[in-house]
Parts: structure tokens; C-alpha cells; sequence
């Protein structure tokens, strides 16, 4: 049977662990296993301990220690020694064959746009371990709905849709952050982006009118980007009561890509004697 996978990928700090944590939480609400494997190397965890961690093979702070590499360095060299110890991964993951598994990725974004690290591991996952996977890329509402840095999330997020060729959900978290500050039908205008309405409202920025070559610029990249048509958020709220809701929308999201639910065993079902022996007692 496959295996299902979800990769929470997306810049430092916009709540990729808050994401991993609330997903675990309702899966358990409804009565459904799904465990952390932790792919950073300098992480902690926080609300659920992590089933798998690389910690236990690797760690960013003995890498800075022993090399003298910075943050950045160590983190790829944490990498390029995970790849040449894939068994260690195949024998962690072990048989967890039925549930979830949800790797919570580092927040390094050149590992989704230009380091050809983490599509190898992709690629063993899938064809050496028989894993659906899914990525989910996060980014924050507070830097998305800032027009002028639209662009560039817009950007990372299909950099990684191109290098990991996974199917794949945008997610805009920390919801709760914007809710004061912007209308439900404004914000709906970034879940689902026009980008070429977007880049005519950047002319109004200073900044822009000061510099029309940048104008040109975003007008350039908001063409690349609705030539794909590709780029669409989910809103995630984990603040409140619509958490549950918001993560649930999601999972469904990620169950009807993974074809979860279609790789579930089908019950073994009663046979006739103990169907009688059931009508007999009632």
C-alpha cells in the first residue's frame, strides 16, 4: 500500500511547525495516526515530540562546531550528509505504511529553489519507499498582502512547485494577524490572485513612480505568474476556534491529492456465518 507524505516547506518563520503541530492534532481528533519527521537540523520540538529526527543522525550546532561552517553551510553539508545515509532514512520511516508521516522541513528557501537537495529525497521517498507526497508551501499574511513583496512570494512559491514536481498547496498562515487591518473581501482577492490587477495597484507606490523600470519589472513578473495560473493560497488560522475548520479544509485538500482515502484497505467483511449468528442474538 503507499504511503502518504506532506512536506511543509516555506521561508523561516512563517509558522511551518504551528502547521505540522495543528494538522497532528486534528488527526488525532478524528481518530487518525500521523507522526513529525523532522528534517532540520537545528530544530526543537514543541507541542508533539518528534517520531523521526535528524538530530538523531546529523545536528546544524556539531556541524558548526566541528567545521567552523556558518548557519547556512552547515545546513547544506546537513543535507549532503543525510543523502549519502539514505538508509538511515529508509530504516527510521521502518512501517509506517497506514499513517501519515509529515516532514517538517528547514526554513532555508534555497533548498526549495535552487539546491538540488531535497528533490532527491523526494524522489527516493517516492520510488524507493512508495510515497504519495504532497508539499505545502507557507508563507505569512502580514508579508503576502504587502503588495510590493507579493511578487516575491509568488515567486519562491512556484520556484519550488518547479524544482520538487509535487502536487502542491499554498498556504496563507497567520491569519489572525490581518483580520483587523483587512476585509474578508480583500483578503480573498490574494487567496485566489489576480496578479495583473495586483501589479496596477503597485503603481501606486512611490517607489514605483519614482522608478518606472521597476514598474516594467513587476509587470513582467506578474505576466510570468498569471501565465501559470498556478498560484492560489489556503488560509490557515491557528488562533482560534476556526482553527479546526481551516486545518480540516486543508487535509481534505491533501487527502484528494494523495489519493489518501483510495489507498485505505477495505474492510475484510463478515462472512455469512457470522452474519447469522449476529441476527440470531437480535
Amino acid at each position: 500500500m503507499s504511503r502518504v507524505g506532506v512536506l511543509a516547506l516555506g521561508p523561516a518563520g512563517v509558522g511551518k511547525t504551528t502547521f505540522c503541530n495543528s494538522i497532528i492534532s486534528h488527526m488525532q481528533s478524528i481518530g487518525r495516526r500521523a507522526h513529525i519527521v523532522n528534517l532540520d537540523p537545528a530544530a526543537d520540538p514543541k507541542e508533539y515530540e518528534f517520531t523521526i529526527d535528524i538530530r538523531d543522525l546529523i545536528s546544524l550546532q556539531d556541524v558548526q562546531e566541528e567545521l567552523g561552517l556558518g548557519p547556512n553551510g552547515a545546513l547544506i553539508y546537513c543535507f549532503e550528509f543525510l543523502l549519502d545515509n539514505l538508509d538511515w532514512l529508509d530504516e527510521q520511516v521502518g512501517d509506517y505504511n497506514d499513517e501519515y508521516l509529515i516532514f517538517d522541513c528547514p526554513g532555508q528557501i534555497e533548498l526549495y529553489n535552487h539546491v538540488p537537495v531535497l528533490p532527491v529525497i523526494v524522489k527516493h521517498l517516492q520510488q524507493q519507499l512508495n510515497f504519495s507526497l504532497c508539499a505545502t508551501y507557507l508563507l505569512e499574511a502580514p508579508f503576502i498582502i504587502d503588495r510590493s513583496k507579493f511578487f516575491s512570494g509568488a515567486l519562491s512559491a512556484m520556484s519550488a512547485m518547479i524544482l520538487l514536481e509535487l502536487p502542491h498547496i499554498n498556504i496563507l498562515s497567520k491569519i489572525d494577524l490581518v483580520k483587523d487591518s483587512v476585509s474578508k473581501r480583500e483578503l480573498k482577492r490574494f487567496l485566489n490572485p489576480d496578479p495583473l490587477i495586483l501589479a496596477d495597484k503597485s503603481n501606486d507606490d512611490d517607489f514605483i513612480d519614482i522608478n518606472p523600470r521597476f514598474r516594467k519589472l513587476n509587470k513582467a513578473i506578474a505576466n510570468l505568474v498569471d501565465e501559470f495560473g498556478m498560484v492560489q493560497f489556503l488560509p490557515l488560522d491557528c488562533s482560534s476556534k476556526d482553527t479546526s475548520d481551516s486545518v480540516a479544509t486543508i487535509l481534505s485538500y491533501i487527502d484528494d491529492v494523495t489519493q489518501w482515502s483510495e489507498a485505505q484497505e477495505p474492510k475484510e467483511p463478515k462472512d455469512e456465518a457470522e452474519e447469522e449468528d449476529f441476527e440470531q442474538d437480535y
